[in-house]
């Protein structure tokens, strides 16, 4: 501390003294007073140091005691309350065979004592021959086998979960995830086709929790779903021929499965309508929309593209007889913020923001709720290959960071794109044309953070493992 030239009023006693200067908060004080300051800020040192010290203790103490967390204590409630459930069911199912098996040995037993009583009888009239003696044997054979192996019951296994599954779910998150470039084909390996092993250029994909795969299978004017590591998929929605009846699909382009209600809702394109399937009944959501992209917002409103007339617009779950509320586009066709031209797949975010893939302007543009015009977060500078160029764009997902994929369809590439930067970063492919990925299009992530792409022109779906 350095000592004033000339006398000053001492910040506690408010005097005019020789005073000092502390540099940590500049104030002035005398020689008495600067004593007890200094004794203050030691005092508090002390404190400080203290609580240092305690909480370097619960350090220990957490490191010691993991079993105890709430975490763990969580985990242990959920295992006793899954036991409890899993012990009732084998209850009640102990309960259901018992009496199954009770009827069944009844069974045996009334042909048992049919059959006791046919060797009695023969055996007091003393008369038979090589045809009795083959039924008898015949019989007790049935009766054993029946007895053994009931045929008439088995276990069947339901395939849905009886316990609530749980994860463990951190926010911390690596900022640039990566991807083995060796994908795994995981539905449609077999080439173009219709089969159930077969794709025929696949456009928007939906991952489920359980990493069932929903493809608009559009050629095929269908929807299948493929579950997690199955041989063939199983058709959900269309696959009675192309058509505008209510169980028909034309040339279905997006697909989403709205989990509140298990329903399917399709862009089916050629039919110009978005139509909804539920346990096989179809009811058309909304006529007369040249819709091509779907998205759902966590409060269940519905987001549609319209590329006839070149916007986005919003429907409440339940109110599709109204127009919706246009939020992205709407201005006509052309190159303008507030314009789009050709509107593919959607993406909104949890701040319902909605991400459009502008195709003909080679552009992904974000509209922020409620906004009256886009900024462009992908692309935008003229169609190309070029890392600040894109070339007719097709697939878009945002991550939980707000990194945007974009699947580049005539550059045969997945890029990720970061809002304000100027040029995006290659992420899969981008080695042309070829064996790795032709005309990608849709784009999902697992919970897991792999990454899938419809590889249109391939006619499959692949998956790429990210790199933990």
């Amino acid at each position: 501390m350095a000592m004033a030239n000339n006398k000053t009023l001492c910040y506690t006693c408010n005097e005019e003294k020789i005073t000092f200067n502390c540099k940590g908060c500049s104030k002035e004080f005398c020689l008495t007073d600067l004593i007890e300051h200094c004794e203050i800020l030691t005092n508090e040192l002390h404190s400080i140091t203290y609580q240092y010290n305690e909480f370097k203790q619960k350090i220990n103490e957490q490191k010691q005691n993991l079993q105890n967390h709430l975490l763990i204590e969580q985990i242990n409630q959920w295992e006793i309350e899954s036991i409890d459930k899993i012990q009732q069911k084998a209850q009640e199912y102990r309960e259901n065979a018992t009496k199954s098996l009770q009827t069944c040995i009844n069974d045996v037993e009334m042909k048992f004592k049919d059959s006791d009583e046919h060797i009695k009888q023969i055996q007091k009239e003393n008369e038979f021959n090589e045809i009795h003696l083959n039924y008898l044997r015949s019989q007790l054979k049935e009766m054993t086998e029946e007895l053994n192996n009931p045929l008439k019951i088995s276990i069947k296994q339901d395939l849905q979960s009886l316990i609530n599954k749980i994860s463990i779910v951190s926010s911390k998150k690596p900022k640039f995830n990566k991807w083995k470039q060796n994908a795994i084909t995981v539905a449609g390996e077999n080439g173009y086709g219709q089969q159930l092993n077969q794709c025929s250029y696949p456009e928007g994909i939906f991952i489920d929790e359980k990493k069932s795969i929903f493809i608009a299978d559009g050629h095929n004017h269908r929807i299948v779903e493929w579950k997690y590591n199955a041989k063939e998929g199983q058709i959900i929605a269309g696959g009675n021929g192309q058509g505008n009846r209510l169980n028909q699909l034309n040339g279905p382009t997006d697909v989403i499965i709205d989990e509140q209600n298990h329903s399917i809702i399709i862009a089916d394109h050629g039919n110009k309508r978005v139509i909804q399937w539920m346990n096989q009944n179809q009811q058309i959501l909304i006529h007369n929309i040249d819709c091509y992209g779907l998205a759902m917002d966590k409060n269940g409103f519905l987001y549609v593209s319209d590329q006839e007339k070149n916007e986005v617009r919003r429907w409440k779950m339940g109110e599709y007889n109204n127009e919706g509320i246009v939020v992205a586009g709407g201005n006509g066709k052309g190159t303008q913020l507030n314009q789009l031209n050709y509107p593919g797949f959607v993406f909104v975010d949890e701040e319902q923001s909605v991400y459009v893939l502008d195709f003909h302007n080679n552009r992904v543009i974000k509209w922020r709720k409620d906004a009256k015009e886009g900024i462009i977060v992908a692309g935008g500078n003229g169609q190309g290959g070029n890392l600040n160029q894109l070339s007719y764009p097709t697939g878009v997902i945002v991550d939980d960071l707000g990194q945007i994929y974009v699947a580049d369809w005539g550059n045969h590439r997945v890029m990720r794109w970061c809002e304000g930067k100027e040029q995006g970063e290659i992420v899969v492919d981008g080695n042309g044309k070829g064996n790795q990925l032709d005309g990608p299009r849709g784009l999902s992530f697992d919970d897991e953070g792999n990454l899938y792409v419809a590889d249109c022109c391939n006619h499959r779906i692949e998956k790429f493992e990210i790199i933990l």
